[in-house]
């Protein structure tokens, strides 16, 4: 063992007249712990580490210490073994929150080598601001019946921030920061001497420092950007508050400005396929083509040829380069209304790598077989030189094919797009028979004019040219995970887990209570969701059902461990058709290219060995920059409707917390809060696994779907926040109750300002 091997060399060292092996760390302790095959005690450690002497009381207190974090616990005779488990007290970090508003955490100290367990944080106030992620807590645990743990808060953690990021005004001439967190719930205080000029109205980054004034804590500007009155500012702070990089190094933006166009070589000749790209209006780059053409093969009559060409990005941005570094860094691109912060410099991703009409581009291409039912018969990859016959988007795609009268295109793109079309039509068999779950959510467009304002939200159309390509792409992403398992190449597989069994147990009590069934006493599948969902499909119940669903799901990851895609219903499943704006895209290029022999700028041994840890930080990223994304999204619909207070609006309820409801405005697809003081004189319980508060007295629900009508009582465009009031009367008769109904126990009381429990 190491440890016995480390005491040895301090005794050696001891005898040479060398300086001891230092005192062990926490987790060299631990270490020992867990790998030793029999229980131990104080003494064995101090035995295997070589500790004497007033070490002994280092060790105790050490040791007292792992057992007050629950990271060791005392069997029969003082021996010890590393536990599994939290300790009844904890200090535990908000990571993050849920759709409707419950706050989830992790404990600070934990050195298992599983992942901790979630931690979901009870209700009850704890007598200071609202809570959120990053905060940091001190809280008693308890472990539930199924193995999750609850938290009750016993007091929160000053966590002052080292920066923040906010608009910087003049208050009674003193300078204060309002900060664009809105978990931050504080202003800042800046002297005259450390406003770096800022005026009011410009956003700043300070740093702040130890000290109050006027019971504010200092901060110190050391950034200026800009003024907030310009609507450009609204992206800008979402990319700052999330850390997404905006810079690229300079040896990488050197790297891309040399690139060149790699020689056709051995690559296959692709150039007269008449090859399209089909992408939304407002693409910045083209990073996939296609093609379909009947297959002649007698064996195959109504079958499909089908090409996917994905731009060669690892052409052009090889292992260990400053660009590869840089794209690794960002994960992925992130897209705003006004801007993309691309993973790659412009130069590759808007020129060398994006597949332009009419110009020679290098690909990875896989062509695949289907017969009639869509069912795949073969696949082959291959590097090839294509030449994109023409750039579309998805509603010149979909006009063409229903008013082929018209010839809005050429007869070859015609045929192209019939042929498209047809192979479409085979996969939607096979997507039928296969059942993915079928939840299509409504995606915003955020219009903005030329002057950077907000003109109009409008949903984005779907055409069935969108869903042609989701097909296509998704039959190219199977063929490339199920080439890399056949080779035994690693591979960044794209996972999503089937969802746990508790939140399955709370959906089917919640469907209990609308007389609707989910399946028992076997493995839930997409199929069993699609049949409740059918179910439902043209009840009041719609869009509580769908909402609830959703929420069932876990989150979809990037992972070397191949766990398979629940959602999709497919056994293997890994991104490979956008290397252009992620990086786990890249990689299973890279793992192509090795497995198939394709070339020298494949995946490296070294890179096999950190996928794992590379998986985590792309889901990350993933989630950073859709966070970014959200939040300013939310800043621009705060603006669009900062003239509008007063107006009046159809919504549904969109969440249910222990504070308000949420409420998502019908066409524009905003979401603001109903604060819970402004629901009238009762008092209300939040029952959870019902998503609803429901009124202790009048027993009046107000449940998630419900269609309500609101008022707009105020934005606030620096944190993105809408806040709402019911209409009064606006609730349907189903939403009301003239019986109190039995909550059985279950329901949390809700916290409400100047009111008095009855």
């Amino acid at each position: 063992m190491a440890q016995a091997r480390r005491s040895r060399l301090s005794r050696e060292s001891k005898n040479k007249g060398e300086k001891p092996v230092p005192f062990p760390t926490q987790k060299e302790v631990l270490r020992f712990i867990q790998d030793s095959p029999r229980k131990v005690g104080k003494r064995e450690i101090a035995r295997a580490f070589n500790i004497s002497g007033d070490d002994r009381k280092k060790l105790k207190k050490l040791l007292k210490k792992l057992g007050e974090e629950g990271l060791i616990e005392r069997g029969h005779r003082k021996s010890l073994y590393k536990s599994g488990a939290l300790p009844p007290v904890a200090v535990v970090e908000i990571t993050d929150t849920n759709v409707d508003g419950e706050l989830y955490a992790r404990p600070v100290n934990w050195e298992g080598e599983q992942d901790p367990p979630r931690i979901l944080m009870a209700s009850g106030g704890h007598g200071g601001p609202a809570l959120g992620p990053g905060n940091r807590v001190l809280a008693k645990l308890r472990k539930t019946p199924v193995g999750h743990y609850q938290a009750q808060v016993m007091r929160r953690i000053a966590d002052q921030p080292d920066e923040v990021l906010g608009v910087f005004n003049l208050v009674a001439g003193q300078g204060r920061i309002i900060p664009t967190d809105r978990r931050i719930k504080r202003e800042f205080v800046v002297a005259g001497t450390d406003t770096m000029g800022a005026v009011s109205g410009e956003v700043v980054v300070a740093e702040t420092t130890r000290g109050t004034r006027l019971g504010l804590i200092k901060a110190r500007i050391k950034e200026r950007l800009g003024s907030f009155e310009d609507p450009r500012s609204y992206s800008l702070i979402a990319i700052r508050n999330q850390g997404i990089p905006t810079a690229f190094a300079e040896a990488a933006l050197i790297e891309a400005e040399a690139a060149t166009a790699p020689e056709p070589g051995k690559r296959l000749d692709m150039r007269e396929l008449p090859l399209i790209t089909i992408d939304p209006a407002d693409a910045r780059d083209h990073d996939d083509a296609v093609w379909a053409t009947p297959d002649v093969d007698q064996e195959n009559p109504g079958g499909w040829k089908i090409v996917v060409a994905i731009a060669d990005v690892a052409a052009f941005v090889r292992p260990g380069t400053a660009l590869d570094h840089d794209a690794r860094k960002r994960g992925n691109s992130a897209y705003f209304p006004d801007r993309v912060v691309p993973m790659l410099p412009d130069s590759l991703s808007s020129d060398l790598c994006s597949l332009s009409e009419g110009v020679d581009r290098t690909s990875l291409a896989v062509t695949i077989w289907i017969d009639a039912q869509g069912t795949k018969r073969r696949h082959e990859f291959a590097r090839g030189m294509i030449r994109v016959a023409a750039n579309m988007n998805y509603r010149m795609v979909q006009h063409a094919r229903e008013n082929p009268s018209e010839k809005a295109v050429s007869e070859s793109l015609a045929l192209t797009i019939e042929h498209l079309y047809g192979a479409f039509a085979a996969l939607r068999i096979a997507r039928a028979s296969r059942q993915p779950l079928d939840i299509e959510l409504p995606e915003l467009r955020v219009a903005l004019g030329p002057d950077g304002y907000v003109e109009g939200i409008y949903p984005r159309t779907r055409w069935e040219s969108h869903r042609l390509i989701e097909e296509f792409m998704i039959a190219a992403n199977v063929a490339a995970a199920e080439t890399l398992e056949e080779q035994d190449t690693p591979c960044m597989y794209r996972i999503h887990d089937r969802p746990n069994e508790e939140r399955v147990a709370a959906l089917r009590e919640l469907l209990s209570s609308l007389d609707l069934q989910l399946a028992k006493g076997q493995a839930i599948k997409p199929e069993h969701f699609n049949q409740t969902l059918n179910q439902v499909a043209n009840t009041p119940h719609v869009h509580l059902v769908n909402e609830v669903i959703l929420r069932t799901q876990t989150q979809a990851l990037y992972s070397p461990v191949n766990n398979g895609h629940f959602g999709l219903n497919l056994h293997r499943y890994a991104h490979f058709t956008s290397p252009i704006r992620r990086y786990a895209d890249l990689i299973v290029h890279r793992s192509l290219i090795s497995a198939l022999k394709l070339g020298n700028d494949g995946l490296k041994e070294e890179a096999e060995e950190s996928l794992s840890e590379l998986g985590d930080r792309l889901s990350s990223t993933e989630r950073q920059a859709a966070a970014a994304e959200r939040e300013a999204t939310n800043r621009y619909l705060a603006a669009f409707l900062e003239d509008r207070r007063g107006a009046e609006f159809s919504g549904r309820i969109s969440g249910v917390t222990r504070f308000g409801l949420f409420v998502k405005l019908d066409k524009l697809g905003a979401d603001g809060l109903v604060p819970i003081r402004t629901l009238g004189d009762e008092y209300y319980l939040h029952v959870e696994e019902r998503h609803a508060l429901v009124g202790e007295r009048t027993g009046q629900e107000f449940t998630l779907g419900t269609p309500v009508n609101v008022r707009l009582v105020g934005t606030d465009t620096v944190t993105g926040s809408i806040t709402l009031e019911l209409i009064h009367g606006s609730l349907p008769e189903k939403g009301r109750s003239p019986k109190r109904r039995q909550l059985k126990g279950r329901g949390k009381p809700s916290p409400r300002t100047g009111r008095r429990r009855r």
